[in-house]
């Protein structure tokens, strides 16, 4: 990619939102740029369980409560229309990816969860969801009551974005591995500044899951982790359908046939980002949970994920509050990212083509009005870390620390100041200022991915301070010993 190029629209982000979009608008006619900062399905494409769904993690009787019954009805009409478009995509790129239409089932098993259940029933009847009660459900679990919800689905979400990334070169747009996009400048067309140089373009499309930089979104969205497996069975009797219970935080269950390899997949433990110290744990209470309902002969593969709750419910689609007009987001998902991925790539579409889309009002980010003074706050915590105190931190002071286990990482005090400390599989110590580079909060380590997470917004750095997920667009501040 050469620096100093001109696109009509730059996407930021590889991920299913971002790759479909930019195929949308390459399609159109315009010529488009993606910019990926690791490679394309790094983040929670890659991490995802993949449910294609209509019953949302956000309850039609919460949407409705919010946004009114009227519009609960569009919800539940864009997540129609998202999964018709990916199983229309996969038809005309003949992409292999494992999708397969299912029924979901949601079971309550005490009373409360039973009236609960009834309540979405009605609420998701009222919006347009074809669904009623049944008297069992594929997974082996003891339940009260169940509802069945039709014309779901599964699929591999890799294979699908890799597939439409082919499409998207081959219509002629670029894809650009490895190049974070740093800032955006107020000019007409945009200056976008890259870690491999600037760029200009008339649109930036902020896919990134969470848009880097201050704004106001970041205070709307609060972010965390899931953890999920992919277990063997001894037997053939993996479950049909997608099945959910009603815990806070619950558990999803589904099985994925890759390459004729049966696999289920189970998700949960989730909890807010780096609000739990001990991560290993959730992983051990999970496999616990699958262990106590299947007859699991191996644990094949296990990970987390990360993604973003809206305080109202709903995903922000749109212009990007507070910036320029041609400057849009997608972002708030919440664990729906594979259904509203595919409605945010139409709105965003539609915005730059200047077409006219039924969900733009519902989905718009600006329905969150600033607060007093936060044209300031942004100005003011636009670099929030200051240069580190260097010199007073020597090898000897932390000599105390060399029993730090290979691969641990820790906050430690030294003469008042708090240092996070990795040690590397040779014995290395790594040095960094905790201070994450977004909002000032401290880090936290993870020593499951061995990463630096920060618990206020969710980006998170690797154990030598790069960043790994944003909304940090600049590593961990190194102290040099």
């Amino acid at each position: 990619m050469a620096a100093g190029k001109s696109y009509d629209v730059i996407i930021a982000g590889g991920g299913i939102t971002g790759v479909s979009t930019a195929l949308l608008l390459q399609q159109a006619g315009l010529r488009c740029a993606l910019l990926e900062a690791n490679t394309l399905c790094f983040g929670t494409t890659g991490g995802t369980t993949a449910h294609l769904n209509t019953l949302l993690d956000t309850p039609y009787t919460t949407i409705a409560k919010n946004f009114g019954k009227e519009n609960a009805s569009l919800v539940a009409q864009a997540a129609r229309n998202a999964i018709d478009t990916i199983k229309d995509n996969i038809a005309r790129y003949n992409i292999n990816c494992g999708f397969e239409p299912a029924n979901a089932f949601l079971f309550s098993q005490n009373k409360k969860q039973t009236e609960e259940l009834e309540e979405i029933r009605q609420a998701s009847a009222d919006a347009g969801i074809s669904l009623s009660y049944i008297n069992t459900i594929p997974v082996p679990i003891a339940f009260e009551k169940a509802l069945e919800v039709k014309d779901q689905a599964k699929f591999h979400p890799v294979r699908y974005v890799h597939a439409l990334a082919k499409a998207f070169e081959e219509a002629g747009g670029v894809i650009v591995e490895h190049c974070r996009v740093m800032a955006a400048d107020n000019t007409e067309p945009l200056t976008i500044k890259t870690d491999a140089g600037e760029l200009r373009t008339s649109w930036l499309l902020y896919t990134t899951h969470i848009p880097p930089g201050v704004n106001l979104l970041h205070l709307r969205c609060a972010p965390y982790r899931s953890y999920a497996m992919a277990v063997r069975l001894a037997g053939d009797n993996y479950p049909e359908g997608l099945a959910y219970d009603m815990y806070d935080p619950y558990h999803y269950y589904r099985t994925q046939r890759i390459d004729g390899e049966p696999y289920l997949i189970v998700g949960g433990e989730d909890h807010k980002t780096a609000h739990t110290g001990n991560t290993e744990a959730c992983f051990l209470k999970l496999e616990s949970h699958i262990r106590s309902f299947f007859n699991v002969k191996e644990v094949a593969y296990r990970w987390s994920s990360q993604y973003f709750e809206p305080a109202d419910g709903l995903p922000y689609l749109g212009h990007l509050p507070g910036a320029p007009g041609k400057i849009l987001v997608a972002t708030g998902f919440g664990g729906n990212g594979m259904t509203y991925s595919t409605v945010a790539a139409r709105l965003l579409a539609d915005c730059v083509l200047d077409k006219e889309n039924p969900y733009a009002g519902l989905f718009d980010p600006n329905r969150i009005k600033p607060v007093a003074g936060f044209t300031n706050f942004i100005k003011e915590n636009a670099d929030v870390v200051k240069q580190f105190v260097s010199g007073w931190l020597t090898k000897e002071k932390i000599a105390g620390l060399a029993d730090m286990a290979p691969g641990e990482g820790k906050l430690v005090k030294i003469e008042g100041h708090t240092v996070a400390i990795y040690k590397d599989d040779y014995h290395n110590l790594h040095t960094l200022n905790p201070v994450c580079t977004h909002l000032k909060c401290h880090v936290a380590w993870n020593d499951t991915e061995k990463s630096w997470d920060c618990p206020c917004h969710g980006a998170r750095y690797d154990a030598e301070g790069h960043v790994l997920t944003g909304p940090a667009d600049k590593g961990l501040e190194k102290i040099v010993l």
